[in-house]
């Protein structure tokens, strides 16, 4: 198993883009509360933001109007039937049918239907970007977030997750989409029932788990897919608690803004990786020569139906706390295999407004060489 696979079938190439399309994130301000705290009960029901129709705190949509509740949210890329239902059908380039299938392959000819090269979509408190890379057919990875504002009293938080479909595996996108949405959802139902912020993220590791398990298909083929996940909560103080989840070698770092006044703990890397690399270091390699072993990709535990009931491990949960500025990270191999450090990362990615970083951090592993899907989510602490 490994996350750095062989080529795709029918290799794809592409130029350096010009320009990127954006997907923005039309979404609607939250209600919800997350503090680890008995929810009040003048906090257990509130009003649709669009038709003041009542509904609850853990509902995701009014059943009146539709409206989505509780938090912006957005997932990349966008499933075709999203992508057709706000642009229309998109005609085959083969054949000229209008009818795709979820994955986006054409249900006449079976042509896989073309995507933009990066999706991006900017929510405030993080910023996320997915790009294609220069060598695969398709974006196999897939990242999702949603933010909570402060209301009431109640501080903000955010969560992330960001998902590398195993190439070898078969329709990882499909996986990874699953694993990033459920998530998300997992996450955010732990913080409406008043749950720890380590609580939440193990509580979205575990839905996500179980949606990639769900969608195996009974010929056995099962998708798979990398996992990395964040929650991040302000208090008001000027410090910051983040927890963290990973399962697979996806990656989160903290990187700290340097200068005069820095005053957050150093640029360092927060999840471990589940590889044959760290395995390695783990029994006394340094890390440069663990990476250039031929099988310092190959994933010891990942997210699929061929995974096991359970693939957690003891140290794929943690938490972390730290005061401004700077950002959390979290991205695909696609872009720590040309920067691994977190320095280095941390030059790229504190450098600029926060949307410009994250959009140079995919422009670097594209200069670099961009032979994987490339995903980041920036997440600024100040």
């Amino acid at each position: 198993m490994s996350a750095d696979p062989p080529p795709d079938a029918a290799p794809a190439t592409r130029s350096l883009p010009d320009s990127t399309p954006t997907v923005s994130a039309d979404l609607t301000p939250t209600t919800l509360p997350t503090e680890p705290l008995p929810i009040p009960e003048a906090r257990r029901r509130t009003a649709c933001p669009n038709c003041q129709a009542p509904v609850g705190v853990k509902d995701r949509y009014c059943e009146e109007c539709g409206q989505e509740i509780g938090a912006r949210r957005v997932a990349l890329p966008r499933p075709v039937a999203e992508a057709d239902a706000q642009a229309g059908p998109t005609v085959c380039e083969s054949c000229g049918g209008q009818d795709h299938d979820a994955d986006g392959y054409c249900r006449g000819c079976g042509q896989l239907r073309s995507q933009p090269d990066r999706f991006e979509a900017d929510l405030g408190a993080v910023y996320l970007a997915t790009d294609r890379g220069l060598s695969h057919a398709r974006n196999e990875d897939s990242v999702a977030a949603a933010v909570i504002d402060a209301a009431g009293g109640i501080p903000g938080t955010t969560v992330i997750v960001v998902s590398d479909g195993v190439s070898s595996s078969e329709d990882p996108q499909a996986a990874s989409g699953a694993a990033v949405r459920a998530g998300v959802d997992g996450c955010l139902g732990a913080l409406a029932d008043g749950d720890s912020l380590t609580e939440a993220v193990y509580a979205g590791l575990m839905a996500a788990i179980a949606a990639v398990r769900g969608v195996a298909k009974p010929n056995g083929q099962a998708p798979s897919c990398t996992y990395v996940s964040a929650i991040v909560r302000g208090y008001g103080t000027g410090e910051f608690e983040i927890a963290h989840a990973n399962i697979g070698d996806s990656r989160a770092y903290w990187l700290r803004t340097e200068g005069s006044g820095a005053t957050g703990r150093p640029s360092q890397r927060l999840t471990k990786d589940d590889s044959y690399a760290q395995t390695l270091v783990d029994f006394g390699t340094d890390d440069e020569t663990a990476m250039q072993h031929p099988r310092a990709h190959h994933l010891m535990r990942w997210l699929g139906a061929d995974s096991g009931a359970d693939p957690s491990s003891d140290s794929c949960v943690g938490t972390f706390t730290t005061t401004g500025p700077g950002v959390l990270l979290l991205c695909s191999d696609g872009l720590w295999n040309y920067r691994p450090g977190a320095e280095d990362l941390a030059a790229i990615a504190t450098a600029a407004d926060r949307m410009p970083a994250a959009r140079e951090l995919v422009e670097f592993a594209l200069r670099s060489g961009g032979r994987d899907n490339i995903t980041v989510a920036v997440a600024p602490i100040t």
